[in-house]
């Protein structure tokens, strides 16, 4: 749950005259959730933010689903996935379902001809390759290797890339995304057991102001389809804002893992969550330290989950032949666990240098056609000895 934030100019009470220094007004907007009852931020704008211009078209971007209902386990190439220079171009969903999407993106250009809005969805971009800097409405944030950014539903939004080699994993959820409730307490502070605290959350510092009129295009996303629409002033002409939605960072090597002295469940590593899916990360740590313990996970039924494992860095103790940017997806009602091997080879071993982004989504994930392009197809027959 991000805290308390304020950035630039704002009045000393909310909902009251704000004057330039010329006299005239600066325009409030509140930027809120679930109908006044969730996080918001007050923001004060140079112009009003309502002036849309022009409403060129609106097309589609919806998934293409190939297998609707999926039981099949599956490995996808996730770096066989072209670059393309646009960034949305570049976003190629492979795996959704009524609450969230999965998409693959290896932009090569930063946006620059247009700004872009997720109505729809909160964004969890997880950068894998690349660095650069998150230019918002609400502030900006400098990237790299390992970081998550959380964009909110609704936040307006830019990407410079420093390079044109960059590879990021994108969580859209149609659900708030927020901290796991079982590291906060009452007041929302993260607990003295939480494997992060409010000092790993980068929050934006600077903040980009312009006052200019003229004609400036916003992508935006609603229901799957991109609307191009117009508006007369610059998104970017916030003065300052206060409140609790904003966009933040936070690093996966900030993630302090929890051990213990037998394996411990895939929980444990719980770094996000919502009401239909969480998010964890698996990071370097130490084995477990039972003299009989055995570090590779147990065999599991997904019963009630579809499992999503992003392969980041490292040498994933659990899976035979598995690279960087690969993502197994093992659906619910099935079991799996270690590949043939894996349990031996894990004894005696004392720590894992493994890196790795999980995604467990309690309604089933539909396989789109874009994963096929890069699927495995035989990986269901990997457990066979």
């Amino acid at each position: 749950m991000p805290f308390y934030h304020k950035l630039g100019k704002i009045p000393p009470k909310r909902h009251t005259q704000f004057k330039k220094p010329d006299g005239s007004f600066y325009y409030e907007q509140l930027f809120g959730t679930i109908g006044f009852d969730g996080m918001s931020t007050n923001s004060y704008h140079e112009q009003r933010p309502t002036q849309v211009k022009e409403i060129k078209k609106q097309y589609s971007v919806a998934p293409k689903v190939a297998k609707a209902n999926n039981m099949q386990s599956y490995r996808f190439h996730g770096f066989k996935v072209k670059p393309e220079n646009d960034y949305l171009d570049s976003r190629k969903t492979v795996l959704t379902n009524s609450d969230c999407s999965i998409i693959l993106a290896a932009p090569k250009k930063s946006t620059e001809d247009y700004f872009y809005k997720n109505t729809d969805a909160d964004e969890l971009i997880f950068v894998h390759k690349g660095s650069g800097k998150l230019r918002t409405h609400l502030g900006n944030l400098d990237f790299k290797y390992g970081d998550y950014l959380l964009v909110p539903r609704g936040i307006i939004y830019k990407i410079d890339f420093d390079t044109e080699d960059n590879r990021l994993f994108i969580v859209e959820s149609r659900r708030p995304i927020y901290t796991p409730k079982r590291y906060r307490n009452w007041f929302g502070q993260l607990l003295e057991h939480s494997p992060f605290c409010e000092r790993d959350l980068r929050q934006p510092q600077e903040l980009e102001t312009y006052n200019e009129s003229g004609e400036f295009l916003i992508k935006i996303k609603k229901q799957d389809d991109i609307f191009d629409m117009v508006y007369a002033s610059h998104p970017f002409d916030v003065v300052g804002y206060d409140g609790y939605n904003y966009p933040y960072a936070f690093s996966i090597h900030d993630f302090e893992p929890i051990t213990g002295r037998v394996h411990q469940p895939p929980p444990v590593h719980q770094t996000f969550e919502t009401d239909a899916f969480v998010v964890c990360s698996f990071v370097p740590r130490l084995y477990d330290y039972h003299p009989l313990a055995v570090p590779a996970p147990y065999n599991h039924s997904n019963i009630d989950s579809d499992e999503v494992l992003y392969y980041v860095d490292g040498d994933f103790m659990s899976r035979n032949d598995i690279d960087k940017g690969h993502i197994s997806l093992h659906p619910a009602g099935i079991p799996h666990g270690p590949h043939p091997g894996a349990m031996e080879r894990s004894i005696g071993k004392v720590k894992t240098d493994e890196l790795a982004v999980m995604v467990d989504t309690f309604k089933p994930l539909k396989v789109t056609e874009e994963a096929l392009k890069i699927a495995d197809g035989d990986y269901y027959k990997s457990w066979l000895e």
